[in-house]
């Protein structure tokens, strides 16, 4: 069943922000919003990690990039990355760079509602809207295509959207969640230095623990995520938050 979204509105308020609804909703407006400024594609990156912001990091949590995704969120990152997360830690300006010569972004009135990022580092121009709402709900809602056309009442009603879309993926991670038991510290501990390329030997002797122990808690770990093997309990424990 199609979702009609309204047209894109010059009066913003936070107000309208609703209750998280389902990730398709979120789907839908992502797509709604990229037909509106004549983009390609659309990304949303999430900021994981804790502490300084060198110790966060961004990555991809959806996007229409199919198969190219880890490739273009890699790109994109190399690009643009540090900038983005510094970015993030001092503004809510949503920020804006063109890309080769043939890409150009068609926006007036825009300097009081955005700031430019150096041109002509990726193919294709872009609009990263940042999202602040919290710790695990951080991040940018990023629009990628050739001749970007929007005003500033379109970045407006696009950066409250934004925050509805990254409200939307909160509340179906939540969800998730829901069916999976807290791993405690030392799983989290485990499972972080197995990620980072550890074996189990090593593991236990950095963590002054038996071969057999540091086992037990990747296994636990594994099961309480409901994965197959040690790989895939890695990759959901980055995905929830609990490692980066």
């Amino acid at each position: 069943m199609d979702i009609q979204l309204p047209p894109v509105a010059a009066e913003i308020q936070i107000g309208k922000l609703s209750k998280p609804q389902r990730t398709g909703d979120a789907v839908a407006t992502l797509q709604h919003l990229q037909k509106v400024i004549g983009a390609r594609n659309f990304a949303v990156l999430r900021s994981l990690g804790q502490g300084l912001p060198s110790a966060r990091r961004l990555t991809c949590a959806l996007s229409n990039w199919a198969d190219q995704a880890e490739h273009r969120t890699r790109l994109l990152l190399e690009a643009y990355g540090e900038e983005l997360m510094a970015h993030l830690e001092v503004s809510t300006l949503p920020v804006v760079w063109e890309g080769e010569e043939a890409d150009r972004i068609t926006a007036m009135e825009l300097a009081p509602f955005t700031e430019r990022l150096t041109s002509g580092r990726l193919a294709s121009s872009g609009i990263a809207l940042p999202v602040r709402l919290g710790s695990n709900g951080n991040g940018f809602v990023v629009f990628t295509g050739k001749d970007l056309v929007f005003d500033s009442e379109v970045v407006l009603d696009m950066h409250m959207r934004a925050n509805q879309i990254m409200i939307d993926l909160l509340g179906a991670n939540e969800k998730r969640m829901q069916s999976v038991e807290t791993l405690n510290d030392r799983e989290i501990v485990c499972l972080q230095m197995a990620g980072d390329g550890c074996i189990s030997e090593a593991i236990a002797e950095k963590l002054g623990l038996s071969v057999h122990t540091v086992n037990a808690y990747l296994g636990t770990a594994t099961g309480k995520l409901d994965a197959v093997n040690r790989i895939q309990a890695i990759a959901k424990a980055i995905r929830f938050g609990y490692i980066r």
